[in-house]
């Protein structure tokens, strides 16, 4: 793999972990450009956040490689200018919100005065700017999600990776982080996401890849994808066998459960074509409602399609090229 140029935050090709038996990612393939806010998306386990250990360094791959901000994987340069907000963390509840951001910033080797000016910032930034001289162990769970993106962003990074950032915050902290998200990528800096609020990733991601099992089974731009097709929810007596096979010669049969039948159309107006179809086999139509198809419902179908082994891996493009 060639290292990529200054245009490229992230470049993966082929980057594989295993613990034992247990391969827990696969061949991961990626490029993100900087100034992009990509969603890293999957259930648990599907190997998200194995990806973020090897990106940051915090751990070595079995196989492949990458390279993050033009550098190796693991490299010290590279990790001075990445943010990194994990999942799960723990601050020293006894430190006041200064004193906490006073330390890693002292850590990255900023100066005191420097890093006076810009923990009262940040700290503005995330809502907690009343709150700086409280401790830690005083902070609701929210709070601390709060500061903890603070010390993220503290020491300007080139690539900030988040980690299910909104998971303890209400409507208005998550409305919050997604307008300092969209002013980070309006500065240039690279925002990594990874988050199970897929609502929350649609109004934000540029682009969005979806992993399971360890494997990257879609990536694509969040409005190319979302366009890509339509669902119809229909409420039908009589579907059987034959009706099925006869739907899935043109459109794509999504779930089928008595009289609930979801079929997905790549346009709207193929809902009377639907309809006929169904007809003509003797299927009586009660109920029909299009859909448009958000994240979750395509997050949905990714993961339970795999499970019973239907994954398309393919892009929106390479599908309708093949239809």
């Amino acid at each position: 793999m060639q290292v990529p140029g200054p245009e490229v935050a992230i470049a993966t090709s082929g980057l594989s972990k295993r613990f034992g038996s247990h391969v827990a990612l696969h061949e991961l393939t990626l490029v993100v450009p900087r100034g992009e806010v990509f969603g890293f998306l999957g259930p648990n386990g599907a190997g998200k956040t194995t990806a973020v250990k090897l990106l940051t360094g915090l751990a070595r791959p079995s196989g492949g490689e990458g390279f993050v901000l033009g550098r190796p994987l693991g490299d010290r340069e590279a990790r001075r200018q990445l943010g990194y907000l994990p999942e799960l963390f723990r601050f020293q509840e006894w430190l006041t919100a200064v004193e906490l951001l006073g330390l890693h910033a002292e850590l990255a080797g900023v100066s005191r005065d420097d890093a006076r000016r810009r923990i009262g910032a940040v700290l503005d930034q995330v809502g907690l700017g009343s709150r700086a001289g409280d401790q830690v162990g005083t902070f609701s769970k929210g709070m601390q999600q709060r500061l903890g993106i603070a010390q993220a962003i503290l020491c300007r990074p080139a690539l900030v990776i988040l980690d299910e950032p909104t998971s303890a915050l209400d409507p208005i902290g998550r409305r919050d982080v997604r307008d300092l998200i969209q002013r980070l990528a309006a500065d240039g800096v690279t925002v990594f996401l990874n988050s199970h609020l897929l609502s929350e990733v649609e109004l934000v991601c540029d682009r969005v890849a979806f992993v399971n099992e360890g494997r990257v089974v879609r990536e694509g731009r969040v409005q190319e994808l979302l366009a890509a097709g339509h669902e119809l929810r229909i409420r039908a007596r009589g579907v059987d066998r034959a009706a099925l096979d006869a739907l899935e010669r043109r459109w794509r049969v999504v779930a089928h459960e008595g009289e609930r039948l979801v079929v997905g159309v790549p346009d709207v107006e193929e809902a009377g074509a639907v309809v006929r179809c169904l007809v003509e086999r003797d299927v009586e139509v009660l109920e029909l409602m299009p859909e448009r198809v958000n994240l979750e419902q395509l997050f949905l179908e990714l993961v339970e399609g795999g499970r019973n082994g239907r994954v398309d891996v393919r892009t929106p493009d390479a599908a309708r090229s093949q239809a």
